[in-house]
């Protein structure tokens, strides 16, 4: 038995804190008495095998997902009680595994459609092309290598660039906790190096968990591995650390 997580009491000021969070389907626990804590400018990469609970534990942070019990509270504001559009308003974004974007629109038109500008009806009927918003969307393509693809229609770019494209989506939102559910799945290795060169960039002034497979690449971004078995948190800590623990070994070679 591993011992709960304590929160560390002298601290208050985590991004995010997660605390006895449970959801159970059927009567099956998909995610039991879960707790950790993320830090501002924090990578968070959350590893474990299939049916561990890694993606329900995105979809109870942003909402989709209902929570049995426990508490989740971003900048000391509990999430449980709000809906999933005003957790997407407090700054939380959320990429699922595949991509959704406009395929029959440009880089530039997909970026433009995700400005926070569009929240209501009137704020999108009133929405302006402003070299605000054409300077935001020129930053952002650039952050996402897709400077020069303004005018390509998304349906033309390669499997990483939509991926990409997606993530930027969620930037110009500007998002204080970004989730990404495994944003590597499908990518050449060139681009598997350029996503980590990403998330390294966008950091400043935000923090990302990420759910990953491909221990490569959770390597090259990791601040922080929190490994998840049968809904637990089974080990934390660094790369090191977690690939040390036998627990974490037994588990993963068991499968």
């Amino acid at each position: 038995m591993t011992p709960p997580l304590k929160t560390p009491h002298h601290r208050t000021d985590f991004l995010l804190a997660v605390e006895g969070l449970t959801v159970s389907f059927d009567g099956f626990r998909a995610v039991d008495d879960l707790s950790f804590y993320v830090d501002k400018d924090e990578i968070r990469v959350i590893i474990g095998p299939n049916g561990a609970g890694k993606t329900t534990v995105l979809d109870l942070i942003c909402g989709r997902t209902k929570a049995t019990g426990g508490s989740v509270r971003f900048k000391e504001r509990e999430l449980l009680s709000m809906r999933e559009d005003q957790i997407v308003h407090l700054g939380v974004g959320r990429k699922f595994q595949n991509p959704s974007i406009y395929e029959d629109l440009s880089v530039f038109e997909n970026l433009e459609l995700s400005y926070p500008t569009g929240y209501t009806v009137f704020g999108a009927l009133a929405f302006k092309r402003s070299s605000e918003v054409v300077a935001r969307i020129e930053d952002v393509a650039e952050t996402i290598f897709l400077k020069d693809l303004l005018s390509t229609r998304a349906a033309a770019l390669s499997h990483g660039q939509k991926q990409w494209l997606e993530i930027g989506m969620l930037l110009i939102q500007d998002p204080e906790l970004l989730m990404l559910d495994e944003p590597v799945a499908g990518m050449s290795v060139a681009e598997r190096k350029q996503t980590a060169e990403l998330l390294h960039r966008i950091i400043e002034n935000r923090s990302v968990i990420v759910i990953e497979h491909d221990m490569n690449f959770v390597e090259d971004i990791a601040h922080k591995v929190t490994v998840l078995h049968q809904g637990k948190v089974l080990s934390e800590g660094s790369m090191a650390t977690v690939q040390s623990d036998p627990r974490v070994v037994e588990v993963y070679l068991g499968h």
